[in-house]
């Protein structure tokens, strides 16, 4: 995986390169190059590996996704949302550099996913049903949605459906969907495997995320822990505890692992990644 986020990060880099300098590109490939686990494109690379395909020629979907994950990041940490300080270890965009700048870096993020994409070799039709699933994800009915019901249950006590809705589309969408897009690539007719294996990745993703929260290491993290406490939000953890929240991550890998095997796919590619994140401590 570590030669995968290499060519990810190089890629990232190639392609803010040409862009017209200035203090929004420096906030851009500030937050952008940042350390980061880029989960969603190994996730969307290592389901185009699992076929059997050259993954070289997707990369900038790779990168599109990797691009709308880093908006929504800088967004997410602003004054007017968590109001976050550290990110990825680092001080946030909006800290680094100042707010108008920071929005501004997110908003040129998102544009910039979409030409990405459009810079790929694959036919026009398939390009256009790409952009469409992956904006559909991203926008006001996915990962937009989930950031306004996390921030309309502030101060307010969500039930656990209502929780699992918040992180259904603010964590799920954007991990599903990178599944999605390589199923669409490579294998079709598997896309409901995948997007049973995204949405349920997901919400393990974010149970772990509120778990690590209060038990997790700031400088593993690279982020504030107890932010969630501070931001008075509800989480797995003040529903479930501690260890119901624990085992419900495990039920869900549970999940993702019998849905792998149901594919025909090479499952050691995916299990590993899948492996990697169950145990993850950042």
């Amino acid at each position: 995986m570590d030669e995968l986020k290499k060519e990810i990060n190089q890629r990232l880099n190639d392609i803010l390169k040409p862009l017209k300098s200035g203090v929004v590109k420096e906030a851009m490939s500030y937050s952008l190059l940042a350390p980061g686990k880029r989960l969603r494109p190994l996730l969307f690379l290592s389901v185009l590996r699992s076929y059997g395909l050259d993954y070289h020629p997707y990369l900038n979907i790779a990168c599109a996704i990797e691009m709308i994950h880093t908006y929504s990041l800088i967004h997410d940490d602003l004054p007017g949302m968590d109001n976050d300080d550290l990110r990825r270890g680092r001080p946030t965009c909006h800290k680094k550099f100042d707010e108008a700048t920071a929005i501004l870096a997110g908003d040129a993020l998102l544009n910039l996913a979409v030409n990405t994409v459009l810079d790929v070799n694959i036919e026009s039709d398939l390009k256009v049903k790409l952009l469409n699933c992956l904006y559909e994800a991203s926008g006001v009915n996915g990962m937009i949605y989930g950031q306004q019901q996390d921030i309309a249950f502030e101060n307010k006590q969500a039930t656990l459906e209502e929780l699992q809705d918040i992180h259904y589309h603010k964590t799920g969408e954007l991990i599903a969907v990178s599944m999605q897009l390589a199923s669409m690539v490579a294998h079709p007719e598997d896309y409901q495997y995948w997007t049973k294996i995204g949405f349920d990745l997901g919400l393990a993703f974010q149970v772990q995320d509120d778990v690590l929260d209060v038990i997790g290491d700031q400088k593993k993290l690279g982020k504030k822990v107890g932010s969630d406490l501070d931001n008075h939000k509800s989480t797995y953890v003040s529903l479930l505890g501690i260890d119901e929240s624990q085992k419900k991550v495990e039920e869900l890998f549970k999940n993702c692992y019998e849905t792998v095997y149901a594919m025909r796919i090479n499952h050691g590619l995916i299990l590993e990644l899948l492996t990697m994140i169950l145990k993850r401590v950042n």
